[in-house]
């Protein structure tokens, strides 16, 4: 029934297949982008800088992005962010074949990280408004196998693109993917965004307040949720060993492995596979494993998978641990997003979204810049078992804390100071709408475990 219900409904259906289509796209510049700098530079140091530079950009977005998401129209966001990232990824193809300059790619990337993060936070509280809540770990599922699915075949074509036609053109595909995502939003309506009661007369103040401290107000509620505070810190550290992985995958391939543009695009691709298969498998694995054994197992995972890879110096289990890894990675990403989406109120979805990855994307780009330096210096196989030491320290930490239940989402006591920490002085009447009780369960859940009270 529930399949049912998400396939009859046109706005997600939309949604669902114009995202998948610009995530094609978008899995063309994972490879090109980082081709073009190898190309240009011959330096894993330049293509860990470049993404430590769109990841500070991101940052700062994230400061001010969630308050835009729950005060602005959504879809009006959505495509604005589109629309940017036509014209700035657009532009690099063009300036290239004028006279290539590296330096472009750092202020396009960091003027694109900009409406990349804010379309991040506003596509999480779209995905709120577009289906019931029970049906947000169904529909995240969805969208991240269909993505999955773009990311095979995604980098395959870029490295074959790349190397028929330099990676510039499948920077081109890329931008032109941003258009059909646009397209697709003009025809699907989102449901209006739940807020507190407010009067007339103090619409505008409140308003202007949420703008200034939208950052604050939702850091205060994810400090205040237990097992929130706790995804939070833990994925603050594989945030910072994960997120220059792409480029030490590329770099290892091409230089550790001598393999050319065609085979990066392949391997990336099955990465893409293992994305896929846990995209189709999480919903089932969080209904019978519950969310603490899937979270857990999924760091795991990616950690035993890192630590295989820093070793081998054979194509085809780089390739099968670049899989296991990705699907590792998609797995606990859904189930956490999914925990955040099912246990925030609606009005306070984009700030606590933006503050939850502004948060744990704070030391991303240091980590991204430190990780590729390494390894350009030291090589791949004692900077990845670093990654991997640290992924086993995540998951042996989060098994003191509330992460480790079945079904926190059902336990996770939202703040009674949320209801005033959206509002500015002086106070207005509480919000009939606020949650004064522990967060109803999904209908998809079962159980309880009183130790989230604590």
């Amino acid at each position: 029934m529930l399949a049912r219900s998400l396939r009859s409904n046109r706005d997600f259906s939309v949604f669902w297949a114009v995202q998948a289509l610009s995530e094609v796209g978008n899995a063309f510049s994972l490879v090109a982008l980082p081709l073009l700098v190898l190309h240009t530079t011959g330096s894993a140091a330049q293509m860990g800088l470049l993404t430590a530079v769109a990841g500070a950009a991101s940052l700062l977005t994230g400061l001010v992005g969630g308050a835009w998401a729950d005060r602005f129209d959504r879809r009006r966001l959505l495509m604005l962010c589109d629309a940017a990232r036509l014209v700035l990824y657009g532009a690099i193809p063009v300036c290239w074949a004028v006279s290539p300059q590296v330096w472009l790619l750092y202020v396009v990337m960091a003027l694109a990280s900009v409406f990349e993060m804010l379309f991040k936070i506003t596509y999480v509280t779209a995905v709120a408004n577009l289906v019931d809540k029970d049906q947000i770990v169904a529909a995240n599922s969805r969208l991240e196998a269909t993505n999955a699915i773009a990311y095979i075949a995604g980098p395959a074509l870029a490295g074959v693109v790349s190397a028929l036609l330099g990676p510039t053109a499948a920077v081109a595909i890329n931008a032109g993917s941003f258009g059909i995502s646009l397209v697709g939003l003009v025809f699907i309506r989102l449901r209006p965004t739940t807020r507190p009661a407010a009067g007339e007369a103090d619409s505008r103040a409140t308003r202007a307040h949420d703008l200034r401290t939208g950052f604050r107000t939702g850091a205060a509620f994810l400090w205040r949720t237990p097992v929130l505070r706790a995804l939070t810190v833990l994925l603050t550290v594989t945030t910072f060993l994960s997120l220059g992985m792409t480029d030490v995958f590329i770099y290892h391939l091409r230089h550790g492995l001598g393999q050319d543009e065609r085979t990066v695009g392949y391997v990336l691709a099955l990465g893409g596979v293992g994305t896929c298969v846990a995209a189709a498998a999480t919903a089932r694995l969080r209904r019978s494993w519950g969310f603490g054994r899937c979270w857990l197992g999924a760091i795991s995972l990616c950690s035993a998978s890192v630590l295989v890879l820093g070793g081998t110096g054979n194509v085809s289990v780089a390739a099968v641990t670049i899989c296991l890894y990705s699907f590792g990675m998609a797995l606990g990403g859904i189930c956490s997003m999914s925990l955040r989406q099912q246990i925030t109120p609606d009005h306070l979805l984009g700030r606590v979204t933006s503050a939850f990855w502004t948060i744990h994307g704070s030391l991303a780009p240091l980590g991204a810049a430190l990780l590729t330096a390494l390894v350009g210096r030291f090589g791949t196989r004692g900077p990845l078992t670093g990654v991997a030491l640290g992924f086993l320290a995540v998951v042996v930490a989060a098994a003191f804390t509330p992460v480790r239940q079945r079904h926190p989402e059902q336990t996770a006591v939202q703040p009674a100071a949320e209801q005033t920490a959206v509002l500015p002085a002086p106070a207005r009447p509480a919000d009939p709408a606020a949650p004064k009780s522990p967060a109803a369960p999904s209908k998809q859940s079962h159980g309880d475990d009183a130790e989230a009270r604590r």
